[in-house]
């Protein structure tokens, strides 16, 4: 839940730039932190427009006080211990005790007052990434402003000039940084409640990490073969699944601070993209997708109406997004027979794994791995194994949900009759349909080929 860091003393006060006047801001607000790793409930206004609050998949918005008619937040960056899924964690950098920090909520037309804490052991800034706003509190690093020193506040102010959602995340070692997990979601609700209203609003950020099994420290250098694909720092069977009640109309706002694009699916259903960074897609310019492609350094949202009950997979549907701790050296033996092998290669890798004769089905299979290692593939559903990792969980949709209730609501019962089954069927080779007396073409014994085929360019 959250707990309070107390006030900050004005001491540590600088400006993201040069500002004068600033009297409200001598006293720094307070800076809530959150210990747990599950979504928690929506955030609604207690002032100003009304709008449908956005839930994060295990996380948080960022509490706000009003002062004047500035809107003031406080973000701390820091070092933290985020957990992927149960069994293992990360040391990783983040704000407000977590990795991606919380997310940010306002209205168009807010005034903002964002100030930012820097417990890191080296310099950093905060870019607001996608918005419109006054050069000097873009935040990079050397160009727009100085570099925030360790121990050091600065305090960033503009007006959101258009509604939308976007993200913050360093302009300083800005490779290191976001490779540690700095980043969040920024979601700008519109000003009037009647524009492209939802019943549901989710948001989350895509990052990836290259963690060795047995450790906990992400290599920040990578810039290619990462295996951990995570939504909001969290991977499968660790990342919530979205219940939705049954009519409800949704807002999916997806995030991509990875290093590569990532095709996002969802099953059971059609969607439209209604929002980039960028802007609002005009109605008239959407069409429908089931799978949309999140580019990097990007966000798109998408709206659907959840009409089909169920359990509906979510995921990306790059296959290795989908797994944990991936070694991509594993060799392929789909066919071979490894029962003369076994023993020699014991022998001479102990530790060495390859993949089964049968494929790499993880169900039944219990393989011994390092300590804070996830398995590749894991979960388990109430059909057997869901053999998942990685960016993947699942929208629950059902009947009869509170408006603001976001708890699993468990396995969905499925109606007689409506789950595919297995039928009896002959064990020898069924007939196949082919032309009446058919008869395999002769070969042209000039060529080896067919002799309807000799006069044909090859």
């Amino acid at each position: 839940m959250f707990s309070r860091r107390g006030f900050l003393g004005t001491a540590a006060l600088l400006s993201a730039s040069a500002v004068t006047g600033r009297v409200q801001a001598a006293a720094i607000p307070e800076a809530p932190t959150m210990d747990k790793a599950v979504m928690q409930p929506p955030l609604h206004p207690t002032s100003g427009p009304e709008y449908r609050p956005v839930v994060t998949l295990n996380g948080w918005t960022l509490p706000w006080r009003m002062n004047g008619d500035w809107k003031e937040f406080h973000l701390v960056a820091e070092p933290v211990v985020r957990e992927f899924a149960e069994g293992m964690k990360a040391n990783l950098w983040g704000y407000n005790g977590q990795a991606p920090g919380p997310t940010i909520e306002a209205v168009e037309g807010d005034k903002v007052r964002i100030f930012v804490t820097n417990k890191l052991p080296e310099h950093t800034t905060v870019h607001w990434h996608g918005m419109i706003l006054p050069s000097g509190m873009d935040g990079v690093g050397g160009v727009t402003q100085p570099h925030i020193p360790p121990g050091k506040t600065f305090v960033y102010e503009f007006q959101l000039k258009h509604s939308g959602t976007f993200m913050y995340h360093p302009h300083s070692d800005e490779m290191v940084q976001m490779a540690m997990g700095m980043m969040g979601m920024f979601v700008v609700h519109p000003r009037d409640p009647a524009f492209r209203p939802v019943d549901r609003d989710f948001v989350f950020v895509m990052s990836s990490y290259l963690i060795d099994p047995g450790t906990y420290l992400p290599k920040v250098n990578e810039m290619t073969d990462f295996n951990m694909w995570t939504w909001n720092s969290r991977v499968f069977p660790g990342i919530d699944p979205l219940p939705v009640r049954l009519g409800d109309r949704v807002r999916v706002r997806i995030g991509n601070l990875t290093m590569t694009n990532h095709p996002i699916h969802l099953h059971g259903h059609n969607f439209s993209v209604s929002c980039t960074d960028g802007g609002w897609v005009p109605e008239s310019a959407q069409w429908p997708e089931t799978t949309i492609d999140v580019p990097v350094g990007a966000i798109r949202a998408f709206d659907v109406l959840a009409d089909n009950p169920g359990d509906w997979a979510f995921h990306c549907h790059k296959s290795h997004h989908t797994m944990n701790a991936m070694g991509h050296d594993v060799k392929n033996l789909i066919g071979v027979s490894r029962k003369d092998l076994a023993k020699a290669v014991g022998k001479l890798a102990p530790d060495a794994m390859v993949m089964g004769s049968t494929g790499m089905a993880m169900g039944d299979m219990e393989m011994p791995a390092p300590d804070n290692t996830l398995p590749m593939m894991t979960g388990t559903g109430q059909f057997g194994p869901i053999e998942m990792g990685g960016m993947f969980t699942v929208m629950k949709i059902r009947e009869g949900l509170a408006r603001d209730d976001y708890k699993d609501p468990g396995p969905y019962q499925f109606p007689k009759g409506t789950v595919a089954w297995e039928v009896e069927a002959p064990s020898n080779e069924p007939a196949r349909q082919g032309p009446a007396n058919a008869k395999p073409p002769a070969k042209d014994t000039r060529g080896g080929k067919p002799t309807h085929m000799k006069h044909m360019k090859m």
